[in-house]
């Protein structure tokens, strides 16, 4: 069957959003539509050619590089209906932070998301909700369906029904785990790893080109990184300052910042 009959539902993350629950937890589960899951994205068309089902159903997180990947997707799928999960600005930038410190990056809250002269690591472009439906509505036959963060901790059935039956799907609720997988790191490990990336380089890259050795590499790097975060129980408090990590006056600061970008992202749900 030809990809042109085929509906693909397109769920486009963004990180920080609940994806990985859905991806590992509720995507598997659905009937009446076949799922894709994240780790098959690098083959995705050869897994769309594939199936036989009219009704598919991608999830892949995309964060700096959203504009890229949806083009790439859209030059060769467009009977697409994009599914996006918006988080409040603040929070997001929150969340993002203390992964990407866990990581490895070593600069401040302003070397992540700078307002002021926008060179930061993350552009405040990568933080315009509308501008990143703007860029699904023109690149897909179909409107995107848009969902918030929120709804998904405050109504967790409810959300998942929601977004099957955006997709005509069906899923037994009782078979899904809502266990929490793991706590949040908190203030004292980040600062310990924090500290640590200052002297050695901890982010998560490839060092070698050879699959094996990059394997060895990636158990190495995960070992050193994982001690490290583990390590910070046993180191006395008095070590660390008590400047918090994120500056609440700085997350006030970008809330009030994108306000006017959040207003109309919830605006956009109301209308749909």
């Amino acid at each position: 069957m030809s990809n042109s009959f085929k509906k693909i539902y397109f769920h486009v993350g963004i990180s920080k959003t609940g994806s990985t629950f859905l991806q590992n937890r509720v995507f598997p589960l659905l009937s009446e539509i076949d799922y894709i899951p994240t780790k098959k994205y690098k083959t995705v068309f050869l897994e769309i050619e594939k199936l036989k089902n009219n009704n598919i159903l991608i999830s892949r997180e995309f964060d700096r590089q959203f504009e890229r990947e949806v083009g790439h997707f859209s030059s060769r799928n467009k009977n697409v209906v994009p599914i996006i999960v918006l988080r409040r600005h603040d929070e997001y930038f929150a969340s993002q932070y203390r992964r990407f410190v866990k990581n490895g990056f070593r600069g401040t809250v302003k070397d992540f998301l700078n307002l002021e002269n926008d060179v930061g690591f993350f552009k405040k472009i990568n933080f315009n909700f509308q501008h990143q439906i703007n860029v699904l509505n023109n690149s897909f036959e179909h409107k995107p369906v848009v969902l918030f963060y929120h709804d998904l901790k405050a109504d967790p059935i409810g959300f998942i029904k929601k977004i099957c039956n955006c997709m005509g799907a069906e899923i037994n609720i009782g078979a899904i785990n809502f266990k929490s997988k793991h706590r949040s790191y908190n203030e004292k490990q980040l600062k310990t790893i924090q500290g640590f990336s200052k002297v050695f380089d901890l982010r998560k890259r490839r060092v070698f080109k050879n699959s094996f050795l990059h394997l060895l590499w990636r158990f190495y790097h995960a070992i050193f990184r994982y001690g490290i975060l583990y390590l910070s129980f046993f180191m006395p408090g008095f070590l660390y300052s008590k400047k918090p990590l994120i500056d609440p006056l700085y997350l006030e600061k970008i809330k009030d910042y994108f306000k006017e970008d959040w207003d109309s992202c919830l605006a956009y749900k109301n209308i749909e």
